[in-house]
């Protein structure tokens, strides 16, 4: 679809799932490809990010069997010199998590994207591999990442920010080096990679922000998980379940890993009906279900470590604070300007078409509410969160929406749209 049309209408109901979790699912190929044996993943999310990170650890010898588009096993322990340039696509999380895992290879690989990932930095990775004996070549700062073989050593990492991709590329390349890796992060990130290596019999030592991996080398045991449902696809759902009124939706088998969930505490500060229901653990991630209800939202400030853990949720949080009443303020989210687009920009852009009172701030932005939105034409700008909060707004704005650039949205929520008319919106 180039273009998705949403009308309001009336409340949403019903119990759905989610596609699988978008960063797990990355993490299960790249991880997988390292252990020796044959993995086993189950509700793997196949999206245009994540075939991309398919196609990756194929193009360096992996196996991969596909049973079925959410079903997948590969044979890992073994990676061999691919045959050109590894294209990671649109997705930036693979071309991090890569440069780890290739800085310390015995072959010579290059990581390469579309013009949109030539646009966004890579030092954060390479300054640091560098430092671990890394040899890359990059455009100013810019894929196409040239990455040579090298002897890594292990070392200490002190991070300016916190950042997940970061962390894991270290550790993954950590694992090939002659000792011990420690990262140091200024507050709290996703530890998705933590959780999934020490599923594996990775040997760590966390103590708050600080992580080390002290068995680099040794044998990992594959991988045999489900991938819980993505709370970053969960969330459109949820803030479009509060928003619409008179709504209650049940979302099955999300991942509430509490390093990603940071935006059900804002919701629920914000007055929302939110509740988790039979929380469990699947490959050491927490897991369960969530009832929404809609709600009488009110307005709230969101900053310091909390922004990380909803870094990608604040484009439908916007779309929660312009019904929201009073003001909503983000700060100290830069790192939204630096997304697969400027996720500030655009959104304050599009949302304003709506008839959104919305301010630009350098590092986030500010929403007063409750807000009268009237449909219009908005674009996605190829962005995929971008185009699932507008359309989250489109259901309750007076008219008609048309959401230009839709397809962008199955690089991570494939069958958005079903989803949605599922649970009773109007949507073409």
């Amino acid at each position: 679809m180039s273009a998705l049309t949403v009308r309001a209408g009336g409340p949403l109901k019903g119990e759905v799932g989610v596609p699988g979790d978008k960063s797990l699912s990355h993490r299960a190929l790249i991880l997988g490809a390292l252990a020796r044996g044959e993995s086993a993943v189950r509700g793997w999310l196949d999206s245009g990010d994540t075939r991309a990170t398919l196609a990756a650890v194929e193009a360096l010898g992996v196996p991969v069997t596909r049973d079925g588009p959410s079903r997948l096993s590969l044979r890992g322990g073994d990676l061999s010199a691919p045959g050109g340039p590894i294209d990671c696509a649109n997705a930036g999380t693979a071309m991090r998590l890569l440069a780890g895992l290739l800085a310390g290879q015995p072959f010579d690989s290059t990581l390469d994207g579309s013009p949109q990932l030539r646009q966004r930095p890579m030092r954060r990775i390479t300054e640091p591999l560098r430092q671990m004996g890394a040899q890359i070549e990059d455009d100013d700062g810019r894929a196409p990442l040239v990455i040579h073989s090298a002897s890594l050593y292990g070392s200490v990492h002190q991070l300016e920010v916190a950042s997940a991709q970061v962390k894991s590329a270290l550790l993954l390349a950590g694992w090939h080096a002659d000792g011990p890796t420690t990262v140091i992060e200024p507050g709290p990130s996703r530890d998705h990679t933590e959780r999934m290596l020490a599923a594996m019999g990775a040997e760590l030592a966390i103590d708050g922000n600080v992580i080390r991996l002290l068995n680099p080398g040794e044998a990992l045991a594959p991988l045999d998980m489900s991938v819980p449902g993505d709370f970053s696809s969960a969330a459109f759902l949820v803030v479009a379940a509060l928003v619409v009124p008179r709504s209650e939706v049940r979302l099955s088998a999300v991942g509430l890993n509490p390093t990603r969930s940071g935006l059900l505490d804002m919701l629920r500060r914000m007055e929302g009906d939110v509740a988790i229901l039979g929380l469990g653990e699947e490959s050491g991630e927490p897991v369960g279900g969530l009832r929404v209800r809609a709600s009488g939202l009110s307005g709230t400030v969101v900053e310091g470590d909390e922004v990380v853990r909803a870094i990608d949720e604040f484009p439908v949080l916007a779309v929660a604070a312009t019904q929201a009443a009073g003001t909503t303020e983000v700060c100290d989210a830069a790192e939204l300007r630096v997304k697969e687009v400027d996720r500030i920009g655009l959104l304050a852009g599009e949302l304003r078409k709506l008839g959104a009172q919305i301010e630009e701030k350098p590092d986030g932005f500010i929403i007063e509410g409750p807000a009268r939105l009237k449909g219009a034409r908005v674009d996605s700008h190829g962005d995929h969160r971008l185009g699932m909060a507008l359309a989250v707004a489109g259901l309750v704005a007076e008219g008609e929406t048309v959401v230009e650039g839709a397809e962008a949205i199955d690089d991570s929520f494939p069958g958005f749209a079903g989803t949605l008319a599922k649970l009773g919106a109007e949507v073409a």
